[in-house]
């Protein structure tokens, strides 16, 4: 991928995670991350809930950059204060162990409801972790409208 295709400055990169990974979940709650996001997630990642009960890792890079738009939520709103509680208080540094694995807190495999089959999905600045189960629910439920939302995007230009 050329570099102009992201609009980016000289000297500037950008992460990409693309792509669907089946992985297993280990009873310690341990599973390995793909191979593929591993230079893009580093040794070090942040794992947090995500929306549509699965989780989203960022490299620190890009969880520093939504750590500063997230501050410019407007505080005395209600929502905002509540979404960011739930946001960060989910949150937890990950680190990859020489096996490729990473540990997945308790709380985080319960949001998910994560129990054996896992999926790793790249989009974009990020990854989801999903149960394979959600996951197929939520691909099959999306793919029969995927076309009735791309309609309605008229403004983006593929």
């Amino acid at each position: 991928m050329s570099k102009e295709a992201f609009h980016l400055k000289a000297g500037e990169s950008r992460i990409v995670l693309i792509g669907e990974f089946n992985h297993t979940l280990d009873k310690k709650g341990r599973v390995i991350v793909p191979s593929r996001f591993r230079d893009e997630l580093q040794d070090r990642f942040i794992i947090t809930r995500g929306l549509d009960n699965c989780l989203f890792a960022y490299p620190l890079g890009e969880w520093s950059n939504l750590e500063n738009k997230l501050k410019t939520l407007p505080f005395a709103k209600a929502e905002a204060r509540a979404f960011m509680r739930l946001f960060f208080s989910g949150a937890s540094e990950v680190e990859i162990d020489k096996q490729g694995r990473i540990l997945i807190p308790p709380m985080l495999r319960e949001h998910a409801d994560l129990s054996k089959e896992v999926i790793f999905i790249g989009v974009s600045n990020r990854a989801e972790i999903w149960s394979k189960e959600k996951w197929r629910e939520y691909s099959n439920k999306s793919n029969l409208s995927y076309e009735q939302v791309a309609e309605k995007m008229i403004d983006f230009e593929f």
